[in-house]
């Protein structure tokens, strides 16, 4: 018996296709494929959903010194012989635990990096802005489903494909 659904596609071609379809899912709250390509999918994305419940409130704040540019009236950088002057200003910041660091990077080994594009600057560069998914999970699914033992994803079946007759369904996040 096979561990895993192979999916018709040599394993390097799998594997993208899933992170791809993990990483759409989480952004997205659903998305829409085939079963088999659901169940694999949704194995990852509930193992992901599990690390971020554990690890939710693993970190501890700290307080470093920052160092931040004087600025005159006008909110400009002061300037002495070409350097800009300095400060140091005590700043809150929030330092991950060894298991929630490591959380982390076990995601970032799924997860596909996401770049948000504004709808009035399509196919430019500007204002463009990446998107933390990992933070995304740690702050929004890993509070939302905190109180949930299992079963954070929902496959709602549609139809056959017209092409080749594969069942397709809607994925999603419940």
């Amino acid at each position: 018996m096979a561990m895993y659904r192979k999916l018709g596609k040599k394993s390097d071609q799998r594997k993208a296709l899933l992170r791809n379809q993990v990483t759409q899912l989480i952004y997205h709250g659903k998305i829409v494929t085939t079963e088999a390509r659901a169940k694999e999918v949704r194995q990852i994305a509930e193992h992901l959903i599990k690390l971020a419940i554990d690890e939710k409130d693993n970190f501890e704040e700290v307080t470093v010194d920052a160092k931040v540019a004087d600025r005159d009236k006008d909110g400009k950088r002061v300037k002495v012989d070409g350097k800009t002057q300095y400060h140091t200003e005590p700043k809150k910041i929030k330092k991950d635990n060894a298991s929630k660091l490591h959380a982390r990077r076990q995601m970032l080994k799924v997860l596909y990096p996401v770049v948000e594009v504004p709808t009035e600057a399509a196919g430019k560069k500007a204002n463009t802005k990446k998107v933390d998914l990992t933070e995304k999970l740690f702050n929004e699914y890993g509070v939302k489903y905190a109180d949930r033992k299992g079963g954070y994803t929902r496959i709602i079946k549609i139809a056959p494909r017209k092409g080749d007759g594969a069942l397709e369904v809607v994925l999603e996040l419940v």
